[in-house]
């Protein structure tokens, strides 16, 4: 993972807009506010799992690397917006203040806004680099985790849940939308700009369902059993919000065995591969087992 997100850093650098003499002041602050989020200090899990997931088919990772970079400025944009005072109203991420924060909402709204933007712009950028339709394909997938029936909508669902509680199967479907999606569609584009065939691109479909709704389930988990120093961002802000998570619905304990099980689900799912696979097994353990 370190390698992986170390070479995504040194890319992201390079695509992110950076200050230049004569900027009107606004343009700037609004690059300086991109380049203040992105570079907060996230782990870039999304980002390394698109690599992984190329280089499990043995493709070229050099193919992957925009595609891993739009990823992230997209899952950046989510995380700024949904900080928003209209949202979370999150003091803390990654350990600092939030974008608003730090700059103003409104600077924080366009920021995200160009995030995203500009995550269609990376992508579309070298089309040569990737296989034949590859490109389209993985626009169109990410554009749907992004979208009204991806991210978006979870967090539509999330933020106006209805006059009933969530059972078991609602909150797979809104943690699915909300974080899984995405994750989901790194793995799956990874495996396109490798050159995967369908029974790779299948497996590995499954395996990000999978895991993308682990991480989700413990991020329930650590919001419920964490401090905002262990996590670098606000803690308990669920239960603040009265929203239904897993950790309340199933219990703490309960909702870690749960994403035990979608973890070694998600290993079994790579059956097909070989060595080339490992780190997408150890990241979907990781994924279950993580306390930050």
């Amino acid at each position: 993972m370190q390698v992986r997100a170390t070479r995504v850093d040194r890319a992201l650098q390079r695509l992110l807009p950076r200050h230049r003499p004569g900027l009107p002041e606004g343009v700037a602050k609004l690059h300086e506010a991109m380049r203040y989020s992105v570079f907060a200090g996230g782990k870039r899990v999304r980002p390394v799992l698109v690599l992984a997931a190329c280089d499990a088919v043995r493709g070229d990772a050099n193919r992957a690397l925009p595609v891993a970079c739009a990823v992230e400025l997209i899952h950046t944009y989510s995380l700024i917006h949904d900080d928003l005072p209209s949202m979370d109203d999150s003091a803390l991420r990654r350990g600092k203040p939030t974008c608003h924060r730090a700059f103003s909402e409104a600077v924080a709204i366009l920021a995200g806004d160009a995030l995203l933007t500009l995550a269609f712009d990376v992508l579309v950028r070298n089309p040569s680099r990737l296989p034949p339709g590859a490109l389209i394909q993985i626009v169109a997938v990410v554009a749907h985790a992004a979208g009204p029936e991806g991210m978006v909508a979870g967090q539509a669902w999330d933020i106006v849940p209805g006059s009933s509680p969530l059972d078991a199967r609602a909150l797979r479907e809104l943690e699915g939308r909300k974080t899984g999606a995405l994750i989901r569609a790194c793995v799956v584009c990874g495996a396109i700009a490798g050159g995967a065939h369908k029974k790779q691109a299948v497996a590995l479909d499954r395996y990000g369902r999978a895991v993308g709704l682990a991480f989700q389930i413990m991020d329930d988990v650590l919001d419920a059993t964490s401090t905002p120093e262990q996590l670098g961002k606000d803690a308990g802000q669920d239960r603040q919000a009265k929203k239904t998570t897993f950790a309340d619905l199933l219990g703490v304990e309960a909702a870690r065995r749960y994403a035990g099980q979608l973890s070694k689900a998600a290993v079994r799912a790579l059956h097909p591969f070989g060595r080339e696979a490992d780190p997408l097994r150890a990241m979907a353990l990781w994924a279950a087992g993580r306390r930050a």
